[in-house]
């Protein structure tokens, strides 16, 4: 009651903010909070759990903990639980179907009220069965139904933005660093890749596409088999940031300088992009949005409520390791 008397709003008003369901302006959750940390109100988790029937808790499923792809992601679903009572129970599933499925199994024995898979191999059949139990939110796919949503970004869209940039700089021998043949995303990509060389009528050279795995290993190992194989190329576009963190290495190694022998370009815009020696140039992911709209819309479906989203598009990011060929 002293809580609600302070920021000029009803109990019940107190009592939706803090579990998550009200429909309020920020200004007036921001006084409520303000209120909350002024009087050292803390409420009790438990209380809360049993008066609701929900363990105020969700599941977030990713696939690699250490990558600072998830970090971003993860940091805009802590954002977005600020303020609700909620808490995350984190997961890894480690790209293995099976491990994803167990994981989820875990959880839901946790009592979960809901579920976000980030990425994943499981299919989209066990990610509705799964829903039947809780909501789930995963990214990387298409589908829609009162318990489950997925929504995914154009992944071929960006391999095209990126090659394009390269080719209206002047490049024509672009080599091209993909993810694992059987992810989906760097599938997609691969496939921008190919159909910005068609509409620029390049001939496409399965010479210079070296398979990677997201990894920095991967990215050095891609431009020393390039080097080893003697192959021609003014330009590199890898499938995501790390593996263009590691090929910018090799080409450094070899006393190859970017972007003045050769340009290159990343995927994701991870936070450590602008900062690599030099900026890298990449396709900007929105992470922290990610993580942000798919925690809003599974407490969307926690409580029963439509869903609408809406997640900006990929972005081309030009720093420093791209420029017009000489």
């Amino acid at each position: 009651m002293d809580v609600a008397r302070l920021a000029g709003v009803s109990p019940s008003t107190v009592s939706r903010i803090l579990n998550g369901t009200a429909k309020v302006s920020d200004e007036k959750r921001q006084s409520v909070m303000d209120a909350i940390a002024k009087m050292n109100f803390a409420p009790n988790p438990m209380a809360q759990s049993l008066k609701r029937g929900r363990s105020m808790t969700i599941g977030i499923v990713v696939q690699d903990i250490s990558s600072p792809f998830f970090d971003e992601t993860l940091h805009g679903i802590d954002e977005a639980l600020k303020g609700t009572g909620y808490a995350s129970v984190i997961v890894s599933g480690h790209w293995n179907a099976a491990e994803e499925i167990d994981r989820i199994r875990l959880l839901l024995a946790r009592k979960v009220d809901g579920i976000i898979l980030l990425s994943g191999r499981i299919t989209d059949e066990s990610v509705l069965q799964f829903s039947e139990h809780r909501p789930i939110v995963s990214t990387g796919r298409s589908i829609q139904t009162q318990r489950a949503l997925g929504f995914k970004l154009d992944n071929e869209y960006g391999g095209w933005l990126a090659v394009r940039h390269l080719i209206e700089l002047g490049h024509r021998r672009i080599a091209f660093i993909t993810g694992p043949a059987n992810n989906c995303d760097a599938i997609e990509r691969l496939a921008g890749y190919k159909r910005a060389l068609q509409e620029a009528d390049i001939t496409y050279d399965p010479k210079i596409v070296v398979e990677g795995d997201f990894h920095e290993s991967s990215g050095m190992r891609a431009i020393n088999h390039l080097f080893e194989t003697q192959q021609q190329f003014t330009a590199v576009c890898a499938a995501n940031d790390l593996s263009a963190y590691g090929a910018r290495l090799s080409l450094y190694r070899k006393g190859i300088r970017v972007p003045d022998d050769i340009s290159l370009v990343g995927f994701d815009d991870l936070p450590g992009s602008s900062y690599t020696t030099p900026p890298l140039t990449t396709i900007r992911q929105p992470l922290y949005d990610i993580g942000r709209i798919a925690t809003n819309s599974l407490l969307h479906l926690i409580n029963g409520e439509a869903v609408e989203t809406s997640i900006p598009p990929l972005e081309l990011i030009v720093r420093e390791t791209t420029r017009r060929i000489r």
